[in-house]
């Protein structure tokens, strides 16, 4: 079975309705989101307490919570095949998640539920429906006791077979899982209910699996309904009728990155990176690099696609994604995977595992992780850093090279092509800066663990990253200046950048 090919919509909701569903209500100016895909509730509390916290990550996005079917082989989607609205899957119970939104709340990491209300499950392959629970159901007859919906509670039997048709999109079934419909009032209160109980359980917003597959008036209905968040702790269907009701997950955002940073274009063209590439306005957009459905290969993008197995290239878009002000980024936090519907890492029981912490600070037991690469937390830090300030002093070679500041605050290079020596602007005040790529400031600030930038006192620096280097892209903040200016340093930078501009002028 192949996975749902759709759209998403990510809710966020506070305090009412209107426009307040697009604050995520972040603290401590923290700004992107991570996707621990299929982790267990313990384990993600644990993250947030051992590590997203320190890293400056806002929240995690979670897997649906909902009791779902279970499906030979225990294929990933299967989280997406709701049984029940029990709160008992694999990652846990209701008070095993109720404790892992205390614990991130606590820490000022903010939980996001991915969440199932467009349909029901499919027919199973055997012959009883079994959910994660112990639930029952009669998919084929439209039956679901544990909610319960009977066959009144959903569409007329139809295949989702023509995207230019939004009747067909929205009222039929998409590869046979049965489509509830959102318009009657009984299943408006069912749906309203569960999201009321996880905005009381802690939950600060939902990712709405299946959006363009349910009515915009019929969402707006529901979500109008929803209580304030617990202060305890190209087709038929367009993106743009969604954005009113919370920012929308932009899949075009998905594959031009990644068309451009697995070399297809010139990384010059990024200069007007934005709405102008057809994607939604910035506060209404959220943007990634790859998601759970687009890295299988479903979905929008295709083989442009960028993911963890592109590592190189995967690393440089994630960073220029981090870098520029356009969007509300996710990252994606992967398992490993040979074949599409492979699902995460289990014993011999069925049950997930956990991820193991490497002493490197990466993940083993299966899981990848890449919230965990120095690469890509260090730039979460970056865009912290950097936030509310502008692009400026763009930079290129009319080809693959290219670089630019954030305000005073921050500055990024990347070469896609060739080595990359330039004098460049960093808008930075003067000193020596650790490039966060490349390594890491120790934490009394006087050394780094990577390569380091000599910044002058008319903002200028000496950029150097080689085309053989594990990453193409360099990046450097206020946050990273190193705190003692060694004399001799100082002293080899000024002569360096001597010698550089005297080269230039003389190969004019």
């Amino acid at each position: 079975m192949k996975k749902l090919q759709i759209t998403y919509i990510f809710l966020l909701v506070i305090h009412g309705f209107c426009y307040a569903q697009k604050n995520p209500h972040w603290v401590d100016n923290r700004n992107t989101i991570v996707h621990l895909f299929e982790w267990k509730w313990n384990d993600i509390a644990d993250e947030c307490e051992r590590f997203l916290q320190y890293r400056g990550y806002a929240g995690v996005q979670i897997s649906p919570p909902t009791e779902n079917i279970i499906v030979p082989n225990r294929p990933w989607w299967e989280r997406y095949q709701p049984i029940s609205y029990k709160l008992i899957t694999r990652s846990g119970n209701e008070n095993e998640f109720l404790r892992m939104t205390r614990r991130c709340n606590t820490v000022g990491v903010r939980i996001y539920s991915d969440i199932v209300f467009n349909h029901m499950s499919r027919p199973p392959q055997t012959e009883t429906a079994i959910g994660t629970g112990g639930s029952t159901a009669d998919p084929a007859n439209k039956e679901f006791p544990e909610v319960p919906y009977s066959a009144s509670d959903f569409h007329l039997t139809c295949e989702v077979n023509n995207y230019m048709d939004a009747n067909n999109v929205r009222n039929c079934e998409l590869h046979h899982l049965k489509d509830l419909d959102q318009g009657i009032s009984y299943v408006q209160q069912k749906i309203v209910n569960l999201l009321n109980h996880l905005i009381y359980l802690g939950v600060a917003g939902f990712r709405v699996d299946a959006a363009k597959h349910m009515w915009p008036s019929d969402m707006q209905t529901i979500l109008s309904r929803l209580k304030n968040l617990n202060t305890d702790f190209d087709e038929a269907i367009s993106k743009y009728e969604y954005n009113d009701l919370g920012a929308v997950t932009d899949f075009k955002h998905s594959a031009e990155i990644g068309r451009l940073f697995r070399g297809l274009d010139k990384l010059t063209f990024l200069k007007s990176w934005g709405t102008e590439w057809g994607f939604l306005p910035s506060d209404d957009a959220l943007v990634f690099i790859d998601n759970h459905d687009n890295q299988r290969g479903h979905g929008a993008g295709g083989s442009n696609v960028l993911t963890f197995k592109t590592p190189k290239q995967y690393k440089m878009a994630t960073a220029f994604m981090l870098a520029h002000p356009f969007g509300i980024t996710r990252i994606m936090s992967s398992f490993g995977f040979e074949e599409t519907d492979q699902g995460p890492p289990q014993d011999e029981q069925e049950n997930i595992l956990s991820p193991i912490i490497n002493p490197d600070g990466t993940c083993g037991n299966g899981w990848i992780c890449e919230h965990r690469w120095r690469q890509i937390y260090n730039m979460i830090g970056f865009k912290n850093v950097v936030q509310g300030t502008k692009l400026n002093y763009w930079w290129s070679d009319g080809d693959q090279q290219i670089a630019f500041c954030r305000g005073r605050k921050g500055f990024v290079a990347f070469t896609n092509s060739g080595d990359f020596f330039q004098l460049s602007q960093t808008c930075l005040p003067q000193g020596i800066y650790c490039d966060v790529i490349s390594g890491d400031l120790s934490d009394d600030k006087k050394y780094c663990t990577g390569k380091t930038v000599h910044v002058a006192s008319d903002g200028f620096g000496i950029i150097e990253i080689g085309s053989t280097e594990e990453d193409g892209v360099l990046a450097i903040h206020e946050h990273s200046k190193i705190q003692s200016l060694d004399t001799v340093q100082l002293i080899v930078y000024l002569i360096t950048k001597i010698i550089l501009v005297f080269c230039s002028l003389m190969f004019k």
